[in-house]
């Protein structure tokens, strides 16, 4: 019987190759940021202000108040059922304590296990919420606070999706912890730099695209010449 290449050892090599995407986009992400704060005076946007205020808000609770694990264990749970179901799978069980929690279901795979370290649920029931109301009725009043529950429902998921990986989480062995992280980190990235490109008036995708372009140029030269030099 020819024995098959184990799903891990595909798995590192294909996190090999994504780590220079990510590394551009994290670059890109913070280069256009910086970008479009100083100069572009994106620091005095509305969406700017109300974002950082549901952050620092946020951040309030988590370093001055006891920690809501309850609510994280929760939310990271639901998150997996979620992702369960959206690959065509059932729920036979859904439990939460303080201390942890767990589903059992009757399928998993690594979309499934790192669902909740990108996907951040309370955000996106935030905007679906914000979403069905505007069907119904004028939600402009409530824009700031859109604003600011979305930077405080991020923040809430950035914090513990960091606290949690320190702990060492299991979910990331399944895929192995180089490719969870890996994913974990472009997929945060790319949905910050999405919300970027929303919020900045001054930034559209296809700046964001040249200047992720313009870096990876910058990249391929400066490696060519380092590889020259060595190779001398």
């Amino acid at each position: 019987m020819p024995m098959g290449i184990p799903k891990r050892w595909v798995k590192l090599v294909v996190a090999a190759f994504l780590v220079v995407p990510c590394g551009l986009l994290t670059w890109t992400f913070f280069s256009v940021f910086a970008d479009a704060t100083i100069h572009q005076e994106f620091w005095n946007n509305e969406a700017f202000w109300f974002f950082t205020l549901g952050v620092i808000l946020w951040l309030g609770v988590f370093f001055g108040l006891p920690r809501p694990m309850r609510v994280y264990v929760f939310g990271h749970e639901l998150t997996h059922a979620l992702w369960v179901k959206l690959q065509g799978g059932e729920v036979h069980d859904f439990r939460v304590r303080k201390d942890g929690g767990y589903i059992l279901a009757d399928r998993t795979s690594t979309w499934i296990a790192l669902a909740p370290y990108f996907f951040p649920i309370y955000s996106i029931l935030v905007l679906a919420i914000y979403g069905i109301a505007a069907i119904f009725t004028d939600v402009t009043p409530y824009h700031r606070w859109m604003l600011g529950l979305l930077g405080f429902t991020w923040a809430f998921h950035l914090t513990f999706t960091c606290l949690m990986i320190g702990k060492g989480q299991p979910d990331l062995h399944y895929g192995g912890t180089f490719f969870s992280m890996v994913i974990i980190i472009t997929i945060n990235v790319a949905i910050l730099s999405g919300l970027l490109i929303v919020a900045s008036p001054e930034i559209t995708l296809w700046g964001f695209l040249r200047e992720f372009l313009r870096n990876a140029s910058e990249l391929t030269v400066s490696t060519t010449i380092v590889l020259n030099h060595w190779l001398r």
